[in-house]
């Protein structure tokens, strides 16, 4: 009869061991789903803020690298236009002429405002010159590192920001130039002198 019951006591004391082990199983598999969830999400989130990270990278090299350095500006023809000497920023891309925007906006001494706008391959304004072009040809894109010259008229569109204006009026102008897709530049325009050839600074 001892025996029996010894027996009987190994029997239960093994399936409890077994129950035991089911259950550290069962919670050692939530534990592993658990973790693949959480690691899944801080993945998505990883190549969320990575997309994020290089969208804004690009767009701020974008801005930075794709717009106009202006190198100077003087007095073409003081009754309408001034020579701006630019370039492209280092790691710009080739810029169509077109695609260089610029606008000019004045006081005309008594108050009103005036606004002048175009861009660099409008016919009214002037040629892109290279300036390393004997010929001086007029040029449909613009290179990064190669230095050009435009001439820009402050008359147009019924406004009028040119030398004479400033000069007689005693104001400044300033000059915004845009690049599509790109970043902006601005200058102010103090004429001190509107005879040809003066620098406006």
């Amino acid at each position: 009869m001892k025996n029996t019951n010894m027996k009987n006591n190994n029997t239960q004391e093994q399936d409890t061991m077994a129950a035991i082990g089911i259950g550290a199983m069962i919670v050692f598999i939530a534990l592993i789903l658990v973790a693949a969830v959480a690691a899944a999400v801080i993945i998505q989130t990883a190549e969320k803020l990575q997309q994020n990270a290089q969208s804004t990278g690009e767009d701020t090299t974008d801005e930075m690298s794709g717009k106009v350095q202006i190198l100077n500006v003087f007095v073409n023809d003081g009754a309408a236009s001034y020579e701006v000497y630019f370039r492209l920023a280092a790691g710009s891309d080739d810029t169509a002429d077109t695609d260089i925007l610029w606008q000019v906006s004045c006081d005309d001494g008594a108050g009103a405002f005036q606004y002048i706008a175009g861009n660099f391959g409008d016919a009214s304004g002037g040629s892109v010159v290279d300036l390393g072009d004997n010929a001086a040809a007029d040029v449909d894109d613009v290179e990064a590192g190669t230095a050009y010259r435009y001439t820009l008229d402050a008359t147009g569109g019924g406004g009028d920001c040119s030398p004479d204006a400033l000069f007689a009026a005693n104001v400044k102008a300033t000059l915004y130039i845009h690049v599509v897709g790109g970043g902006t530049t601005y200058d102010i325009l103090k004429v001190n002198d509107a005879t040809e050839g003066a620098v406006v600074v």
